[in-house]
């Protein structure tokens, strides 16, 4: 694609960088992006600009946050008591999204995979080992899509949690062999965390 301006051929390549953008649909944004005021435009890359630069992690969750600690860690209505391991933050706004679940988060950041050459310590695991320590945590959740590294990652936490006197349980059913947290439809993931079970190595979800 060749453009008479330099500058929108620019905009468009970078545009076409973001996940599910090809070129003609970059080319619709960039053009929507020229059509408007100049001072809509600031807002848009400004808001892109401060997103970067000053969203953080949580330093108790590593879930993504404004704050050094995020809304949920910081709400005295959710239960410290109970924590729901997730992959990323995709996750957490899933489980919100159903509403069922008044508890903690902890975003690991990732699953374990071999393959990959990706080990506990890549993850956030030291972090989640730290929160349980001091006894206030009851319940641990495994909240791990049900592919192949997923159940790795689960049989591990079991057994480092188990380790540490912590009840793990894992969503019942609903989750699709395979299928991501991320994608779940919010009743089917509702109902697999209230319904949650202990967990137990070698348990087939589906």
């Amino acid at each position: 694609m060749s453009l008479s301006s330099a500058l929108l051929e620019a905009a468009v390549d970078q545009l076409a960088t973001l996940p599910g953008i090809g070129r003609r649909t970059a080319m619709r944004l960039a053009l929507d992006l020229l059509r408007r005021e100049p001072q809509e435009v600031t807002r848009f890359s400004e808001a892109i600009r401060r997103m970067r630069e000053e969203v953080r992690f949580c330093e108790v969750c590593c879930n993504i946050s404004d704050e050094p600690r995020c809304a949920i860690c910081r709400d005295p209505n959710r239960d410290a008591a109970t924590i729901c391991v997730v992959e990323d933050i995709r996750d957490v706004i899933a489980i919100e999204n159903t509403r069922q679940y008044k508890g903690r988060y902890h975003v690991l950041g990732g699953v374990i995979s071999p393959m990959d050459g990706i080990g506990p310590e890549d993850l956030n695991t030291r972090q989640l080992m730290e929160r349980v320590q001091d006894g206030t945590v009851r319940e641990v959740i495994l909240a791990l899509g049900t592919t192949l590294e997923g159940d790795t990652t689960g049989f591990y936490l079991n057994r480092k949690l188990n380790e540490r006197g912590v009840t793990v349980t894992m969503l019942a059913r609903g989750i699709s062999v395979g299928g991501e947290l991320s994608t779940t439809d919010e009743l089917t993931l509702g109902r697999s965390i209230a319904d949650r079970k202990p967990y137990e190595q070698g348990t087939k979800r589906g």
